[in-house]
């Protein structure tokens, strides 16, 4: 796969970290390192460990939806996809003003920093 310039005709929100594009699932990465580093938002319904992990996430799930309305996005592909059974590429979403939405979710405090192996808790 070649990183680079994604163009969507539909992009719309999954979840706090997951969007799809033209139908495709893909994954914020923050300006992360792919399989390295990246961002990590609460899971919604049955995924979800407590109410308040379901409620953080319909949170983030909305702010996100907020952010992808503005105009002038880009998304750009790092090349590679999750090793997720679905395999969703992992990207960034950029704003007009070269901010990348994942990196502002983290700043906000709707996102948190993720890492292999370390499960967020967001039931405490």
């Amino acid at each position: 796969m070649i990183a680079g310039l994604i163009i969507c005709a539909s992009l719309t929100v999954v979840d706090g970290d997951t969007v799809k594009c033209d139908g495709q699932n893909m994954r914020l990465l923050g300006e992360g390192v792919p399989f390295v580093s990246g961002i990590d938002t609460p899971e919604i319904g049955s995924h979800a460990k407590c109410l308040k992990e379901r409620k953080l996430a319909l949170i983030a799930k909305d702010r996100l939806r907020e952010l992808l309305a503005e105009k002038g996005l880009r998304v750009m592909f790092s090349g590679v996809a999750d090793k997720t059974p679905s395999h969703r590429p992992l990207i960034n979403v950029y704003r007009a003003n070269g901010e990348e939405i994942g990196k502002k979710l983290l700043r906000e405090g709707i996102a948190r920093p993720w890492a292999p192996r370390q499960r967020n808790d967001w039931c405490d």
